[in-house]
């Protein structure tokens, strides 16, 4: 090795140095001097996102619907991270996954469809929080991404949504009739009550050019319609 050999720190990053199979130095970013009889681990610091691949869980009427997410993380415990556990992640990873597991036997598929925020993903990041902080992670969000139910329940939910539209549709209409109906009801009575009304309205009714005879106490009078 070269007595001029360098360790190169990028920013984000952390390299621990170990002599004699201890920890001896933790450098942070920046260009040092390389120890022949030294070891380096590079330890990554930056945020990353962790996606959950979807796993099937059980709700709490005993549907099984599969559920995604992601984990935003970042280390800040370098030694932490690289002294305790192989693969300090994949535990965090787990942790995520068996409190998904105990939030979905508390939800009913029903809530689920309904509800976009019926899953609490609170005590799902609680439980990824717990796992990371003694390793060294910073978990700062869980984020469930898909909610995916069975093909047979999505299309009962869609015949559900559209029942409820098409019988709003005809409530509607009906409305709308009995209203039109309520009109005529009302010029009805007043036409019976004032008939020159009528004879008015008839007038106006017959198309332009046409001649019409009113009877006016008996004797018939021409009008020309224009």
């Amino acid at each position: 090795m070269s007595l001029f050999a360098r360790v190169t720190v990028d920013p984000g990053h952390a390299v621990l140095e170990y002599r004699e199979g201890k920890l001896a130095r933790v450098l942070r970013p920046g260009v040092y001097s390389q120890r022949s009889d030294a070891g380096y681990v590079d330890v990554d610091l930056r945020e990353r996102l962790v996606p959950v691949a979807p796993q099937e869980v059980l709700t709490s009427d005993a549907m099984s619907i599969r559920v995604s997410m992601s984990i935003r993380l970042a280390v800040v415990d370098p030694v932490a991270f690289s002294e305790l556990a192989a693969e300090p992640i994949s535990i965090v990873y787990v942790a995520t996954q068996i409190a998904l597991r105990q939030v979905c036997a508390s939800v009913s598929a029903n809530d689920l469809i309904g509800r976009g925020d019926a899953l609490d993903t609170a005590p799902v990041r609680a439980a990824a929080v717990d796992a990371g902080a003694a390793l060294g992670i910073d978990v700062r969000d869980v984020v469930v991404k898909d909610v995916i139910v069975p093909s047979e329940v999505r299309s009962a939910a869609i015949e559900v949504v559209t029942a409820k539209a098409r019988g709003q549709a005809k409530l509607e209409a009906a409305r709308a009739e009995t209203a039109a109906l309520r009109a005529l009801a009302n010029a009805g009575r007043l036409l019976d009550a004032h008939p020159a009304l009528a004879q008015l309205r008839l007038v106006q009714a017959v198309p332009y050019g046409s001649r019409v005879v009113l009877s006016v106490d008996g004797a018939e009078v021409p009008s020309d319609a224009e």
